[in-house]
């Protein structure tokens, strides 16, 4: 099984995007995944057609220490959703515990989901107590970057966080870079890809995301891309990215 989070602490790059899609695209290529909503915000939910979502997801595990196989919902075939629930945002408000306040998602999936491929966390954008039980659940880091140079900067941010978990876990993270939600032709791209290319050598995945305005039509009718147009170019790219992830596939 993989265990990937999807992180950035910077907002709108595109991580719940990735997740619903990446999450299906490797579901129709005859995988078993599981994608568990770390955002209070909720939005994997909805991105997959759940518009109004349990009021218990993940966040009893993290409060209240339910059962994670018990807040299962299977959504399409060989693709089940752990939603966020309405308490979530609760967790960032725990005090005390320590390490162990930050593996309990780790710890509650100790001998569940043997039958799962993949397992996607999709992390909210900061550094708290959920990213930090995503960090110690998970084995890979899949980061979603745009191509700008703020982006960059957040990049570098991110890097660090990992870097001060690496004393903590067995062994440190695999890091994969995806540049999303990018305009190709623009020049800014390619100066952002190429410094991402000179400072992650072997990270960055080979296909990116195009900025595409079915995209964000996709969530408001919540289908994937596969389902809302599955002739269209994103699908494409989702569907190599899904294979870039599967064959370790970088620029």
């Amino acid at each position: 099984m993989r265990r990937i989070a999807v992180i950035n602490q910077k907002g709108g790059v595109g991580k719940t995007t990735i997740t619903t899609n990446l999450g299906h695209a490797l579901a129709l290529k005859g995988y078993r995944v599981t994608v568990v909503d770390l955002d209070p915000q909720g939005q994997l939910a909805a991105s997959l057609g759940m518009f109004r979502p349990p009021v218990e997801g993940v966040d009893q595990v993290l409060l209240n220490g339910a059962e994670l196989e018990s807040a299962v919902i299977n959504t399409r075939d060989l693709l089940q959703l752990v939603s966020a629930g309405n308490n979530l945002q609760q967790v960032e408000e725990l005090r005390g515990g320590g390490a162990a306040r930050a593996s309990i998602l780790k710890n509650a999936l100790e001998g569940q989901f043997s039958d799962q491929d993949f397992i996607l966390f999709d992390c909210p954008p900061s550094a708290g107590i959920l990213v930090s039980n995503a960090m110690f659940a998970a084995d890979e880091v899949l980061i979603p970057v745009s191509g700008d140079y703020l982006s960059l900067s957040g990049l570098a941010k991110m890097m660090m966080t990992l870097k001060r978990f690496e004393p903590y876990l067995e062994k440190p993270h695999e890091k994969w870079i995806e540049m999303s939600r990018v305009y190709p032709r623009r020049r800014l791209f390619r100066e952002v890809c190429n410094k991402l290319l000179g400072h992650f050598p072997g990270q960055v995945l080979a296909n990116p995301i195009k900025e595409a305005a079915v995209m964000a039509e996709c969530p408001g009718v919540g289908r994937t891309i596969f389902e809302y147009r599955r002739s269209s170019q994103s699908a494409k790219e989702f569907e190599a990215l899904a294979t870039d992830l599967l064959e370790r596939r970088t620029m």
